[in-house]
């Protein structure tokens, strides 16, 4: 991660992110023909909604495989849930999930086609997901970032999703949080016409023994739109520093 630092008269390190302009790869301008190009890409028009019925009956996700540094790291946050902690995460003040938790979530998505881009634009949260398509790699020193980065390459109408540096206060499963060696790498491809089918690849060994693979299958919704989240708004289901509810049926400023 590339910083700035300097001292001020607290004699206080600062550090700040650098302007995007130096950490990204300039983008060409786009040609007739870029645009030409988007037509051949697969239909996926519409939003999608996912459909978690498509998964019933043979295709249960299988158990993670964790290191045994990850397995107790497990275990602790288990323990506490029994002891009436960690039941909310930092979703219920408002925090964005982040990757994967973000594809995973029971709100629809929609795919925006640009030269060079594709973006995923979810209600939850009111996220964007930016996937490079122009042939830039995965930066060597990704800033962490809620949604990671992510480039991505078609094969025919099928889309690869490779996802770098993700922010550690995410999870990728409860009490798990990415580490700089976390890899997550998604094949976007159409089971049905209306069918989308997302596999999803998680790598990381300091954290699994083997890849966690899952499945998350969408249907196309094409009278929905997406409808705007403001998790601040009248948010009644918060979470104390310990991760227990705070419901309450108070007004809150808005």
């Amino acid at each position: 991660m590339r910083v700035y630092g300097w001292l001020v008269p607290t004699l206080t390190i600062l550090a700040v992110a650098a302007p995007a302009s130096t950490q990204t790869p300039l983008i060409k301008p786009a040609t007739a023909a870029d645009y030409t190009a988007l037509a051949k890409l697969p239909d996926w028009s519409g939003t999608w909604q996912p459909d978690w019925s498509k998964l019933f009956g043979n295709r249960a996700a299988a158990a993670p495989a964790f290191t045994p540094a990850a397995a107790k790291i497990a275990a602790d946050y288990a323990a506490k849930q029994a002891q009436g902690e960690n039941l909310q995460t930092d979703g219920a003040n408002c925090v964005p999930p982040g990757m994967p938790q973000i594809m995973r979530m029971p709100y629809p998505i929609e795919f925006l086609y640009n030269p060079g881009r594709v973006t995923i634009a979810a209600e939850t949260y009111s996220q964007v997901r930016r996937v490079y398509t122009d042939g830039q790699k995965l930066p060597d020193d990704p800033d962490p970032q809620f949604n990671g980065s992510s480039v991505g390459h078609w094969e025919g109408d099928t889309l690869v999703v490779d996802t770098i540096g993700l922010n550690p206060i995410t999870s990728l499963l409860p009490g798990i949080h990415p580490t700089e060696a976390t890899k997550i790498h998604e094949v976007f491809h159409l089971d049905e016409p209306d069918l989308l089918m997302v596999t999803t690849t998680i790598t990381d060994p300091t954290l699994f023994t083997q890849p966690l693979v899952s499945k998350q299958p969408y249907a196309r919704k094409r009278d929905w739109q997406i409808r705007e989240y403001v998790c601040q708004e009248n948010n009644h289901d918060a979470a104390d520093q310990f991760g227990r509810p705070s419901f309450t049926i108070e007004d809150r400023p808005h």
